[in-house]
């Protein structure tokens, strides 16, 4: 538009326009469109429909109004200016073809919509050929879209262009599925700014990547793409080799993801550090925000195909960062269903950007496992994507579904992924997620599945799955960061065994350090096991891996710190089991530790406290216990940085232990024992304390020796009570000289101070006759290791 014209264009003013108007009425015969006013040369004419302005006889310079597209009151009212010819004389967005070879030029003021440019709505008509010319005309002239109500069926048009805020109100979309398509969605999100490569010489190349490690929280070679995404990428050294014959060696490029703010300041912690790269990318955020709002999509559930050849789109597909989505539904048309045969991105698919937003949303996952085999779909087929994306924020989203369902989140690559009072089916981060908070939410049957490392936090929320959080086997089973769960809730199926926390990595090169965590800590979790009267299965608080140590040398670590608190267990009589530790000198522990037969000095803590127990009963073979060391009696501990463990367990009722082969500290306080074996032939390397705990034996068959406590530096009673074995239910006070640390009037080892009989025990004594020896009664009261263990009975 040249400068003269715009200056002719704004002549025409509002009032003038309402003056003309006031003067002519709208009393003019329908379709007879009339001059009805002049003002510095320039017309206006008004007319019912787009239509009849292509028809008539308009001059250059004209201002016309008309009052619908197809008929008046449609709602695609809109002003036009008559002009020369532009382009080859097509519709075009915001061109209008008329019948004497001049064009009428939409004129836009502070909005569009989608009538505006002739969507039908009939159910017939393909309206997204309208609606991409709708957004066509906003973004060009960076106006937003406005369109509140109206019904619109989207088919064969993919590609919608959207860079411009866009308020859709109760608009309601019909998406014909049929006609998805790989890599495209229906609606696109794009930035105006273009990504670019950075070129750095080889000096700052080399500067560049010694600075780039862990923890770096600034990096001035960078300053200069300050508001930007920056991706770097060395497709020469490949991590995350996926486990499985089925994935025939999958694997990713060693990948770091980064926001750049002022002189260079690093947003999104760095987690590798890198000896070279292929690629480094730069993707300019834009400084506003893109927000979309509102809108419902039933969509047809028959994405094309039958045979697997790659992920269709059907959705809304987000590039651009600073983008926030809200207030929307998705679901299916009436008296449809997913039949499709094909799997899809999400229909909300986030690819490399920063800082958007999901909120307000209603969507499904889609179904992958039916009935049968002969309509499953044969990859994960999902309702969100998100790729390369750091601070995302999903809040107040629901997508829940059945066992038939696949998860609705389907991601890979993710750093900040915040999930805030969301009702979802899965959340799901198949590699490298690394930051993610969950709070006041609630998560189905397809549970929490993720790997990474960084903050994982969960506050507030229920998940009803088989493990509480699944860390995924497939890319290691590994967290490389602190886990925290506070004020949570497990509801895990029946009859199944389950965990809360579940690390099981196959025996496989994933070319990256596998750990179970660095920090955990699990408070105030309760645990939902269903009906008493049902056949239950274990649930642990940790399943770890059989084995330690991979075949290629390479070792496990294991946290410094594992701490679970206020465990307990609801609408039933079961408990749960503490974990199963196997071969911990071959884990690594980030601290160093030792013990060299004189001292134990250790690397990390184990603490169960208040945790409520499976009951269990010792048996012959000794299988089951709450808390099980499996050791390696073939190797021995050889690196200091070897697992060390001061383990505590407290307030514990009913403990049940087979901690053999351990070297370790263990601590019991205020908990009751029911049998624990330290040791068979050797003694325990370490050292044994009990502060204020309950011995009373309980098994299914009697034994000469229920509790095997021998340790190297020491085993320690204080305020100890000691009650009567109980074998298949019965108190058997005869079996009191099978503790294995004490018999009645006969002998007292180890350390105690202020050990007691229980009154089951002085009852029996007083009712058969018998006493206590005071010497043994005095033992009892205070006894060193060095002393005699014999009672003297004179």
């Amino acid at each position: 538009m040249t400068k003269s014209n715009k200056q002719e264009r704004y002549k025409w003013s509002r009032r003038h326009v309402l003056t003309t108007l006031g003067l002519t009425g709208l009393a003019m015969a329908p379709g007879m469109p009339q001059a009805v006013g002049k003002s510095n040369n320039t017309t206006v004419v008004t007319c019912a429909t787009l239509q009849e302005l292509i028809d008539l006889e308009l001059k250059r310079g004209m201002v016309v109004q008309t009052f619908g597209y197809y008929q008046a009151g449609d709602g695609g009212a809109a002003w036009y200016r008559i002009d020369a010819q532009e382009g080859k004389g097509e519709m075009q967005a915001g061109i209008v073809p008329l019948s004497n070879g001049l064009v009428a030029l939409l004129l836009h003021n502070q909005a569009v919509n989608y009538k505006m440019f002739g969507a039908v709505g009939d159910g017939v008509h393909d309206d997204g050929v309208e609606i991409k010319r709708t957004h066509e005309y906003a973004n060009k002239h960076n106006i937003p879209v406005i369109n509140l109500h109206g019904e619109y069926w989207i088919k064969e048009t993919n590609g919608i262009t959207i860079l411009t805020n866009v308020t859709w109100g109760h608009t309601i979309f019909h998406i014909d599925e049929h006609f998805n398509v790989k890599g495209i969605g229906k609606f696109v999100v794009q930035s105006r700014k273009e990504k670019h490569e950075i070129h750095l010489n080889n000096e700052q190349r080399k500067e560049f990547l010694e600075a780039l490690r862990p923890g770096i929280r600034l990096l001035p070679q960078l300053a200069p793409y300050r508001n930007a995404l920056i991706n770097i990428r060395d497709n020469n050294d490949r991590i995350g080799f996926r486990a499985g014959a089925k994935y025939k060696g999958q694997s990713w490029a060693r990948e770091e993801l980064f926001y750049v703010e002022e002189h260079g300041c690093v947003v999104g912690d760095i987690a590798w550090e890198f000896k070279d790269y292929t690629s480094l990318m730069v993707y300019p955020c834009d400084d506003n925000y893109l927000v979309i709002d509102g809108g419902t999509f039933y969509l047809s559930g028959d994405s094309p195909g039958t045979v697997y050849n790659g992920y269709k789109s059907n959705g809304i597909v987000v590039n651009r960062s600073r983008t926030i989505i809200r207030n929307q539904w998705v679901g299916l048309e009436e008296g449809r269903h997913d039949v499709a045969i094909t799997p899809r991105t999400g229909f909300y698919t986030f690819f490399m950007v920063y800082d958007v937003t999901l909120e307000n949303v209603r969507l499904i996952p889609w179904e992958q496992n039916r009935e049968g085999t002969d309509r499953d779909v044969p990859a994960g087929t999902y309702g969100i994507s998100a790729g390369r994306m750091l601070n995302g924020t999903f809040r107040n989203v629901t997508a829940e579904g059945g066992p038939v369902h696949w998860g609705v989140f389907g991601t890979n690559l993710n750093k900040n992924f915040r999930i805030e009072r969301c009702k979802l089916n899965r959340i799901d981060v198949h590699f490298h997620c690394w930051n993610l908070c969950i709070t006041d939410s609630n998560i189905g049957y397809r549970g929490i599945s993720v790997t990474g490392g960084g903050e994982l936090l969960i506050k507030h929320t229920v998940c009803h799955n088989q493990s509480f959080v699944n860390f995924r086997r497939d890319f290691g089973s590994k967290w490389d960061g602190c886990i925290r769960i506070n004020n949570c809730r497990f509801v895990p199926p029946l009859n199944v065994s389950s965990a809360v926390l579940n690390f099981h990595p196959l025996d496989a090169d994933y070319r990256y350090p596998i750990s179970l965590g660095r920090s955990i800590r699990v408070e105030d979790l309760v645990i939902d096991l269903g009906p008493e009267s049902s056949s239950q299965r274990p649930c642990w608080l940790v399943i770890a891996p059989e084995m330690s140590k991979m075949s290629n040398g390479d070792h496990l670590f294991f946290p410094r710190e594992l701490v679970f608190r206020n465990i307990s267990v609801i609408n039933s009589g079961h408990g749960v089991r503490l974990m199963k530790l196997h071969k911990p000198q071959h884990y690594r522990v980030d601290l160093p530790g030792g013990y060299n037969e004189v001292q134990l000095y250790t690397n990390a803590q184990i603490r169960f406290e208040n945790i409520q127990l499976e009951v269990l009963n010792a048996t012959a073979c000794n299988t089951d216990a709450h808390l099980t060391v499996v050791p390696d009696y073939e190797q021995p501990y050889v690196h200091e940085y070897a697992l060390y463990p001061s383990i505590h367990i407290v307030d514990c009722k009913g403990f049940l232990g087979i901690l053999k082969g351990s070297v370790a500290e263990i601590l019991f306080n205020r908990s009751s024992i029911n049998g624990l074996e330290c040791g068979d032939t050797e003694a325990m390397q370490g050292s044994l304390f009990f502060q204020n705990c309950v011995f009373q034996p309980v098994s299914d068959t009697e034994t000469n020796k229920f509790y095997s406590l021998e340790t190297s530096l020491g085993t320690s009673f204080t305020n100890c009570l000691v009650h009567a074995p109980v074998i298949n239910g019965r108190r058997r006070c005869d079996l009191t000289d099978c503790y294995g640390f004490l018999a009645i009037n006969e002998y007292v080892l180890y350390n105690h101070v202020n050990t007691r009989l229980g009154r089951d025990i002085i009852n029996h004594l007083s009712a058969i006759g018998d006493t206590v020896h005071p010497d043994f009664i005095a033992k009892l009261k205070s006894h060193h290791e060095l002393e005699p263990p014999g009672v003297t009975n004179s």
